[in-house]
């Protein structure tokens, strides 16, 4: 028995059980079907109230770790031994082309936004995780405060409020900025584009990950651009090694990369890893476009450091937005562009002159205030909880033998069937029942990832999506 914990406030205590308890299980110290002590013996055992023992189980039963049998207690629910193995990598096929999956990503795209649609292919929050109250009451306060009501043209690097906030919140990924350094977007994507645009002309290579989100190879095809693709660890995010040795073979002219819990595998590079791909761009002079989308969706202590937390020479240019953490609809968005950011003001001005004012006024005062850090408190924790209870519910209900990635953040598992199956036959099988999930085919340039797809969890875990995932087991067990 352990020694009592010192009294301290409930809701650090409670936190702290909490933790404690999911290490145990995930550690498989504690293993499926353990009972764990009554709601009495935990208080007596801990040196903590019975209400504050009952409110830890209560929040690890929400996240589908532990579960409570009338008349008996609770019980480990958490299976880690299913989900031991993290899906395959891929090697990249020797041949560097350009060939389209349009046709699949512009049906997958369309269809995951219907009302019908269970949107288990969509990574962005619901309208239930939006703060939309408060949001409201940003638009409307950042509309009083601005002497012309935000309907004049912008400045041409973007509204100076939300440049500042950016750059403060800068110092939580370990960045050293100005709001001078940060130049304003309508979402990330086109800030994506404003890189490339600003880094390559047609027909030039740009290593990127594989798998990859589908979107950017949209972006590579509208621009005429070759990609060569970079296999990418579930864990360790790209093999660094193998892009050192692709620059001495083929001529790339810019690298985009995802290096915080990449889109669809979820991996987030560690810190000597990041500065280890700094310092080989650098070296080579190749820049490096960062989309950091997901940095803010993580479920550790701290968020993790960027590329760009490591350069000192300015070859990274970092692209985000809020819409994946507050407000998709508002297409904010901004670049830190480093040595680049001449060119990059160039280009927005001859694309789009200024971005919107009322929205990026009011995600800046959303910033101000304080209701951001608030908001992404609980986010992040009801993203996390639903993360587990996704992965559990496939386990469960999917066949034995099938690999789930494990996460620490974002918004997707990377899933891996049996090789006997098609990934975008069970799309459009599940399709004829209203799910939408992503098909691997539409994440790469080739057809490694037939038997692989993207499951997001943004969704709110409930019987809907766990009857949907039964369903998802029963076609995948036809298809073997």
């Amino acid at each position: 028995m352990e020694k009592a914990m010192p009294p301290a406030h409930d809701d650090f205590l409670y936190a702290q059980i909490v933790t404690r308890i999911e290490k145990q299980i995930k550690q498989n110290l504690l293993k499926s079907g353990d009972k764990l002590p009554s709601v009495r013996a935990l208080s007596l055992e801990q040196g903590i109230s019975m209400s504050t023992s009952y409110k830890a189980y209560v929040e690890l039963e929400n996240m589908g770790m532990i579960e409570a049998r009338p008349k008996s207690g609770y019980y480990v629910k958490f299976l880690p031994s299913r989900r031991s193995s993290a899906p395959e990598v891929k090697p990249p096929l020797k041949k560097i082309e350009q060939a389209s999956v349009s046709q699949m990503i512009r049906l997958v795209s369309q269809n995951m936004s219907e009302a019908t649609v269970l949107g288990l292919s969509r990574s962005s929050p619901p309208i239930s995780l939006i703060p939309l109250a408060k949001l409201s009451k940003s638009m409307m306060e950042a509309i009083r405060k601005s002497p012309s009501g935000n309907i004049q043209y912008e400045n041409l690097q973007g509204n100076l409020s939300l440049r500042t906030q950016v750059a403060k919140n800068a110092f939580n990924w370990g960045g050293n900025i100005t709001a001078d350094d940060v130049v304003t977007t309508q979402g990330c994507m086109e800030a994506l584009v404003f890189c490339l645009r600003a880094l390559t002309k047609p027909g030039d290579t740009v290593a990127i990950e594989s798998p990859t989100f589908f979107g950017i190879f949209n972006v590579m095809l509208s621009l005429d651009l070759k990609v060569l693709e970079i296999p990418v660890d579930p864990e360790t995010g790209i093999d660094i090694e193998y892009l050192a040795e692709a620059m001495d073979k083929v001529d790339i002219k810019a690298c985009l990369f995802v290096s915080n819990f990449s889109n669809p595998v979820g991996s987030c590079m560690p810190g000597d890893r990041k500065k280890q791909l700094v310092e080989l761009i650098t070296k080579r002079q190749i820049p490096l476009i960062e989309d950091d989308i997901y940095g803010e969706i993580y479920f550790g202590k701290s968020r993790p450091h960027t590329c760009k937390s490591y350069d000192t020479e300015g070859w990274v240019l970092l692209c985000s937005s809020v819409s994946k953490s507050i407000a998709p609809g508002y297409r904010v968005g901004w670049c830190i562009p480093g040595r680049f950011k001449d060119q990059i003001i160039n280009i927005k001005m001859m694309h789009t002159i200024t971005s919107a004012t009322p929205t990026q006024a009011a995600i800046g005062h959303f910033f101000e205030t304080g209701r951001y850090d608030l908001h992404m408190r609980n986010l992040r924790k009801a993203l996390y909880t639903q993360s587990l209870r996704y992965a559990q519910a496939i386990t469960e209900h999917f066949p034995p033998g099938t690999k789930i990635s494990s996460p620490a953040g974002g918004y997707a598992l990377w899933v891996e069937l049996d090789a006997r199956v098609n990934a975008f036959e069970l799309y459009q099988a599940a399709m004829a029942h209203n799910i939408s999930i992503a098909p691997g085919q539409i994440f790469s340039t080739d057809a490694r990832y037939t038997n692989f797809i993207r499951i997001s969890y943004g969704i709110t875990f409930d019987d809907v999506v766990d009857g949907s995932f039964k369903l998802l087991g029963q076609l995948i067990e036809k298809m073997i």
